[in-house]
């Protein structure tokens, strides 16, 4: 197996830290913008996508700040890779930003942040942030 490179975006979202939370961490609010569906039992989640199935655990979480898991395989053993999902407030302006953590071999790098970005855009429109 190839070693994935670790890599960081940053979106802009026009939200409250609060309520963009609820979408980083409730197995609903992942469902409308990050798989279709996510079921959660305890801290493991699994993510369903069309035929596909990937399993994680919630690895750490700040309330109203951020949320990480980590990837699972087919043994239910924590893998080195995860992914996580940040949130920024800016000091001075209050804007707020998504900061999103994750890895992807190198071939496939540019397919993964347009994945991101596309996985973000689909997450401003659910919450009225676009």
């Amino acid at each position: 197996m190839k070693q994935k490179i670790k890599y960081e975006l940053e979106f802009p979202i026009h939200s409250s830290p609060q309520l963009l939370y609820q979408y980083m961490l409730t197995p609903s609010g992942l469902s409308e913008w990050f798989a279709d569906n996510v079921n959660s039992r305890g801290e493991f989640y699994t993510f369903i996508w069309d035929d596909s199935e990937e399993k994680a655990k919630l690895a750490s979480k700040k309330a109203g700040e951020k949320v990480k898991f980590k990837w699972l395989d087919d043994d239910g053993k924590e893998t080195d890779y995860f992914f996580e999902l940040k949130i920024q407030v800016d000091e001075i302006t209050q804007d707020v930003s998504l900061i999103v953590t994750d890895f992807s071999e190198e071939e496939e790098i540019h397919e993964s942040k347009l994945l991101w970005e596309n996985l973000v855009s689909d997450l401003k429109h659910v919450i009225g942030s676009v």
